[in-house]
């Protein structure tokens, strides 16, 4: 197995994900009835599988030790229908598929992909609802005002002017804020860690994820956990719920809409039905973000008279000539 902060092998990858699939389906579900007599694998045994995708035992042992080498499309959707994975596991298989090929590339990808101004303007014109653009390894690269004041215990609880604000990092690893903003905490976690194993599927080349997956194995039992089950997760839409200050529970939809296929950069924009009780509570945390910002620039800039350029000087004891 390989050692946390250590580069993931493909090969290994691909064993413990098909592994862990397998494990978890039992002959009843696979529709196989029940077994008799003692059996000594959790799950389905690999000869069953075999037979459900309609391909020989020792080829299919062949790939589950993680060699894909030639393998087709046809036959890793055979296996896919066999172990029932979903879209999100689907596309997990195909992409391991990819990263093991002899094709693959081991080059590490740059600490992160270039962020287009233009995606900052837009999310600055989306004054109604808390938005942010985010890379595969969850860093949030940018942010809109009423994002900020969203997950602004993700933003106070970050003293690290060298790199962004991660959000598996603030899950993991600043646990009583993390608790605090999210009322349903092991969904958070676990939606996190399911992100992160996609994207490591999708590239198990970057370095960055690496580096990310070996600190929170390392210092995050819940985390190494939680990583060590394989979870994959589409994250395209669906509710997120939230415990703020100032405005209390806000029970958000998302979208995620991919910036583009190539910088696996995503913009996830939070929304609440309209007359709804969240609806309300994030109409009060976008005043309450502007009167913020209002005395906080107040504060940061002298009044407008001394700042007028038309304004007398004031003198020593304060009054004006």
């Amino acid at each position: 197995m390989t050692s946390p902060g250590e580069p993931p092998s493909p090969r290994e990858e691909v064993r413990e994900f098909l592994t862990s699939r397998r494990a978890r389906l039992s002959p009843e579900q696979a529709g196989l009835g029940a077994p008799r007599g003692h059996r000594r694998v959790a799950g389905l045994r690999r000869g069953e599988v075999a037979d459900l995708a309609g391909v020989s035992v020792e080829y299919y042992a062949r790939l589950e030790r993680g060699d894909l080498r030639g393998v087709s499309r046809e036959v890793l959707d055979a296996i896919a229908r066999a172990l029932q994975m979903d879209d999100a596991e689907r596309s997990h298989l195909l992409d391991l598929a990819r990263a093991a090929g002899p094709a693959r590339s081991t080059r590490r990808r740059a600490t992160q992909p270039a962020l287009r101004p233009h995606l900052q303007h837009l999310l600055d014109a989306m004054t109604g609802a808390p938005a942010f653009v985010r890379n595969g390894r969850l860093d949030v690269l940018a942010i809109n005002d009423l994002g900020r004041a969203l997950y602004a215990a993700a933003f106070d609880s970050h003293h690290e002017q060298d790199r962004p604000v991660n959000l598996a990092r603030f899950c993991f690893l600043t646990h009583q804020a993390a608790g605090e903003l999210y009322p349903d905490w092991n969904d958070a976690a676990e939606t996190t860690v399911a992100l992160l194993r996609t994207e490591a599927g999708r590239d198990p080349y970057d370095r960055g994820l690496t580096d990310l997956v070996g600190e929170l194995s390392t210092r995050s039992p819940d985390f190494r956990a939680r990583w060590a089950a394989h979870d994959v997760r589409l994250h395209r839409d669906g509710t997120k719920h939230f415990i703020h200050p100032v405005v209390g529970r806000l029970d958000l939809d998302f979208t995620a809409f991919p910036v583009d296929a190539d910088s696996a950069l995503t913009l996830t924009a939070y929304t609440a039905p309209p007359g709804s009780p969240s609806a309300d509570a994030l109409a009060l945390l976008a005043s309450w973000e502007a009167t913020d910002r209002d005395e906080t620039a107040s504060d940061d800039h002298p009044t407008a008279r001394a700042s007028s350029p038309d304004a007398p000087p004031a003198r020593p004891d304060g009054e004006q000539r």
